[in-house]
């Protein structure tokens, strides 16, 4: 059972911050999986009163609040005609509505989870992270950093030309990922981003050159054959390692494929 002794929601991000340096303090986002834990939270530090929940697009980028929802991600008509549906396919499967708008963004990304939809999504994509104190870092730098006491502001997404799929399995249409994948061909690089491994998501690219003379469904084959000897996979109660490195060949394949169907702007 998760106890709370004391409740704060600060009017500024360095009143959260300096709240935020005691260790048994936590700053609890939506609060679907923190509520989960056994544990006693000293203070519970609630940045809902610091506008962090709108989503704002520029000429160049998106800059996404830590307090978004995944339902604002999943509606937004601009973020979804950037990434031709990719955001919404991500987050649609997420438990449920009420649940997707209570869950946010800065919550997802800073947890690492390694069964995040999310944070495989935004890893295929140009995306750093504003942190409070630790300022802007490429999204791929901060998931292997160890956790502290920053604060997450914000993710910022780049405008960089290309296109991006996304697609997972699941055992359930409301269950965790069993397996789940992003292909995109960002700036002119392609790259695969497989989460749910059962493990945060790890990022590869083309090393290896299977899709540099385009992509057909032999080069997609040996792109995905290429990935998944890359990957390590695990076995829990979803599905065993051999099955995720099965899904790894599977899911890559028939995303490269469907990357390659996408032409000019999505939007």
């Amino acid at each position: 059972m998760l106890t709370v002794q004391n409740y704060v929601r600060p009017q500024t991000l360095e009143e959260a911050w300096e709240l935020n340096q005691k260790k048994k303090n936590r700053i609890i986002g939506g609060m679907l999986w923190l509520r989960l834990r056994n544990d006693t939270i000293n203070t519970a530090i609630d940045l809902s009163a610091l506008g962090l929940n709108n989503i704002e697009e520029t000429e160049d980028a998106f800059s996404i609040g830590a307090m978004v929802t995944l339902r604002q991600i999943e509606c937004h008509a601009g973020l979804n005609g950037y990434t031709c549906g990719a955001a919404a396919a991500a987050v649609s499967d997420i438990v449920g509505v009420q649940f997707r708008n209570m869950a946010t963004v800065g919550g997802s990304i800073w947890g690492r989870f390694g069964f995040s939809d999310v944070l495989t999504l935004f890893s295929a994509l140009d995306t750093e992270v504003e942190l409070y104190r630790g300022g802007r870092i490429p999204l791929s730098e901060f998931v292997n950093r160890p956790c502290d006491r920053d604060i997450l502001v914000r993710l910022i997404v780049h405008k960089t030309p290309g296109h991006i799929v996304y697609c997972a399995m699941r055992n359930q249409r409301t269950d965790f990922p069993t397996l789940a994948c992003a292909v995109s061909d960002i700036g002119g690089t392609h790259r695969a981003v497989i989460g749910a491994r059962p493990t945060k998501a790890v990022i590869l690219s083309d090393e290896n050159g299977h899709l540099a003379n385009g992509i057909t469904a032999e080069s997609a084959n040996a792109f995905a054959e290429d990935i998944a000897s890359r990957v390590t996979t695990a076995s829990n109660l979803r599905a065993s390692a051999e099955y995720r490195t099965h899904l790894i060949r599977v899911l890559t394949a028939r995303a490269v494929r469907k990357l390659g169907t996408l032409g000019g702007d999505c939007t």
